[in-house]
């Protein structure tokens, strides 16, 4: 019998969300349902408001959760009712061709729950990035619920399964930071101080924060970064290059996802140094460089796909290296809200003004 719950709808392209309620089936076979704890406002949820991911109004907001298995469907192993979870976007199926190369991180037929979630009156909603947690219940594929610890805190575990961990897993999967190794990273919100605090744990002897808040970058100082420039009015390519020596960072993270920080960045790598970008660019983006600056500088040029992370692998790591003080998951959680008021949230992301707002229910 389905489930009448309260949620966060985006009804149409570019109109303040709506708090409405939803039914949320019983969990199928290879499904199960959660009860959600708390959820971050990611700005991948603003750009599924604005109609910049694509146009399958009307959206179930909401997917940077953790939460409760309330009930699993036929054929679940290995998660039970009462289990602690943190919700991952994606789910490696084992059987696409990158699944059979070893590489599920790249996983190219992640699983999602089949049953609709739905308005009132039957219409299925499209939940964001196959999750939909602004919402008091949720259906998602078994393997999208990773077990963690429940000493963990949800407003900050629940981070985990998005921001912080593409944030993380591009400095240290991705651009595969080492000890000794300088790095840049562009943009100073809550992916890019998750790739400052990776990059510190990893060992890096030198992360420069570049961000044109002296706010933000004062923050990063808390997430490991070692310097700050404010590009605002100052060259940062230069201000890179001369923090390293005159050479520039041996990997450079754009978590802004812009043209001209995608340019910055390319510039203040060394010589066969690695760009990663990890900030999501709008779909009209486009960048041009001279082919010679490609071929004689070197390096790679990467994107990260979720912090190339394998969930089941990774958030179970992240949430020890929280519980015994490594990973400070409480930075991010700028502020705790209620249901009603992401419409607010989005506001202040678009201001600057938070790292994560988090909804708790």
């Amino acid at each position: 019998m389905p489930h009448e719950v309260h949620a966060v709808v985006a009804a149409k392209q570019g109109a303040p969300v709506e708090l409405q309620t939803i039914l949320v089936p019983d969990p199928g076979p290879g499904e199960v349902l959660v009860a959600v704890q708390a959820c971050g406002v990611c700005h991948t949820d603003l750009h599924y408001r604005d109609g910049a991911i694509n146009d399958e109004f009307p959206f179930l907001l909401g997917h940077e959760a953790a939460g409760v298995i309330e009930s699993v469907g036929p054929g679940v192993t290995g998660l039970a009712p009462g289990d602690y979870v943190v919700l991952a976007w994606r789910a490696p199926c084992g059987n696409c061709r990158s699944c059979r190369r070893g590489r599920p991180w790249y996983c190219f037929d992640s699983g999602n729950a089949t049953q609709p979630m739905t308005l009132r009156d039957g219409t299925p909603l499209a939940p964001a990035l196959g999750i939909g947690a602004f919402a008091e219940k949720t259906l998602v594929a078994a393997g999208q619920a990773v077990k963690v610890d429940p000493n963990a805190r949800p407003e900050a575990a629940g981070l985990i399964g998005c921001g912080v961990m593409a944030g993380y897993g591009a400095a240290v999967h991705t651009g595969a930071v080492g000890s000794g190794d300088t790095v840049a990273v562009i943009g100073c919100g809550g992916v890019g101080n998750a790739a400052i605090a990776g990059a510190s744990i990893a060992g890096a002897r030198r992360v420069i924060a570049v961000d044109i808040d002296d706010r933000k970058l004062d923050g990063a100082t808390r997430f490991g970064a070692t310097h700050t420039v404010n590009s605002r009015g100052t060259d940062p390519i230069e201000a890179v290059r001369g923090l390293t020596g005159g050479h520039g960072a041996d990997v450079v993270i754009d978590a802004v996802g812009r043209p001209e920080t995608y340019r910055q960045a390319f510039y203040m790598r060394d010589l066969a140094g690695t760009l990663v970008q990890v900030g999501v660019p709008e779909p009209d983006m486009r960048i041009e460089l001279p082919l010679i600056d490609l071929f004689s500088r070197g390096g790679a040029l990467k994107s990260s796909w979720y912090g190339d992370c394998l969930p089941s692998r990774d958030f179970p790591v992240l949430i020890d290296r929280y519980l015994s003080g490594r990973l400070d998951l409480d930075g991010f959680v700028t502020e705790t809200i209620a249901l009603d008021e992401v419409e607010s949230a989005f506001d202040k992301m678009r201001d600057g003004r938070v790292l994560r707002s988090v909804v708790v229910l």
